[in-house]
């Protein structure tokens, strides 16, 4: 028993040490503004909005494995990539939306953790804001990748927040599995809106540039610049590295989302609190329904999704400029020696932060950032799964065709959901 217990714990641990990427692009898409989401669905519909984590699961795993693939083995990021293969028109447009969905997201995302400092410390929001930022943009600019990384890692364990919430609540995990599989469900055109909103949230075009140029980060950082078609003979490792890790990384997002819609579902929705407009809301609204420890657990949760989403929204900004101008890159090289990469991060946080002082509503600037997303989604998912199925790009190692089939599914339910978002 003590050697199966040993083997055990040394293959938990082998599998611990691959995450990477993956996971810290998984925990990232439960953003701020993501808990937003999900709590509105959960207060709103109860628990028949949970039918929709199970559906997104397999298309956003799909995506963003493909993302990573693209990145390991060309060592390019996806903009790179795409500058390669596709007219400049096509880049220019993709980048010049992203950074205005990045800005808008970032914005709303550090009034919520702004709002759940208030809450925690009494201090103004707006202060507590540009103090995240501030902290957020210092933290990316001279901290290594190597050092920076491993405090991401040590942050995903703050979604755990959202499941220990149901231990606080009763839950009827009995009506809970039968309305995952079965919703009673009218899809009129709020429900139609709230699925919009869930998988806007969940498939991210950020998330798509993040995690190929991670890939490259830490190649970079591991073995130099050698990608698998250049040293084709790690490739069945790395390959299955990126597998693991990008599956479970996205399992690990998508269940912390269905808690979150769950927690909010046997809370909110049954007291008849049915309209969140901010995860800080959501946080404050379950206090007197949950308890204190409730509150605490969702509050916390929010703070530390906002350490990890705000810097990844910041970098997939950086990472795409760069990529397309020919510039230098990587959160593992100093300011000095990537000066155009921390240019683009810095502006970045300075307009989202401008926006906390101007009339503009954050949250209503999520709103044009999810129809951003929504638009930008689709078009970009079609050439990430073009680009990934060329030998002339990826070699060898084009991307299996069960992947590429689910990446199609999601252009197809994402396409639905940007027409009906715009409608």
């Amino acid at each position: 028993m003590a050697v199966i217990r040993s083997f055990l714990a040394r293959i938990k641990r082998e599998h611990l040490l691959r995450l990477g990427p993956g996971l810290i692009t998984g925990v990232a898409d439960d953003d701020p503004s993501g808990i937003a989401t999900y709590s509105q669905a959960g207060a709103q519909f109860g628990l028949n909005m949970l039918w929709t984590m199970p559906l997104a699961f397999p298309l956003m795993s799909a995506i963003q494995a493909v993302c990573a693939r693209i990145g390991r083995v060309t060592g390019k990021g996806l903009a790179e990539n795409i500058r390669e293969c596709f007219p400049p028109s096509v880049l220019r447009m993709v980048i010049l939306l992203l950074l205005i969905a990045n800005t808008l997201n970032i914005a709303a995302d550090i009034a919520a953790v702004g709002q759940v400092m208030e809450m925690a410390t009494g201090l103004n929001s707006h202060a507590m804001a540009v103090l995240f930022a501030v902290g957020s943009t210092l933290l990316q600019i001279f901290v290594p990748y190597r050092r920076y990384v491993t405090f991401l890692k040590w942050l995903c364990l703050s979604l755990l927040a959202y499941a220990a919430v149901l231990f606080t609540v009763h839950v009827p995990w009995g009506e809970v599995v039968a309305r995952t599989v079965w919703p009673h469900l009218d899809f009129n055109a709020d429900a139609a809106e709230m699925v919009v909103g869930v998988f806007g949230t969940t498939i991210s075009p950020y998330l798509f540039f993040w995690q190929a140029s991670e890939e490259v980060e830490d190649m970079r950082r591991d073995g130099g610049e050698t990608s698998l078609i250049v040293a084709p003979a790690t490739a069945s490792a790395e390959l299955r590295r990126i597998a693991w890790d990008t599956w479970s990384g996205m399992f690990y997002s998508d269940i912390s989302a269905y808690f979150i819609i769950l927690a909010t579902a046997v809370t909110l929705h049954v007291a008849g609190v049915t309209d969140i407009e901010t995860a800080a809301q959501a946080a404050s609204a379950l206090r007197p329904l949950a308890g204190d420890f409730a509150y605490v657990l969702f509050a916390a949760g929010i703070v530390g999704v906002g350490l990890i989403g705000v810097p990844v929204l910041a970098g997939s900004g950086a990472y795409a400029m760069s990529e397309a101008m020919g510039w230098r890159w990587g959160l593992e090289r100093k300011p000095r020696q990537a000066p155009g990469f921390y240019a683009v991060i810095g502006l970045g946080m300075l307009a989202a932060l401008i926006i906390q002082f101007s009339p503009i509503n954050p949250m209503h600037a999520l709103v044009w950032s999810a129809v951003i997303n929504g638009v930008v989604a689709v078009p970009l998912m079609v050439v990430i799964l073009i680009t990934a199925a060329r030998k002339s790009v990826m070699g060898d190692f084009t991307e299996k065709r069960w992947v590429l089939a689910l990446g199609w599914i999601a252009v197809a339910v994402m396409g639905a959901a940007a027409v009906r978002m715009v409608v």
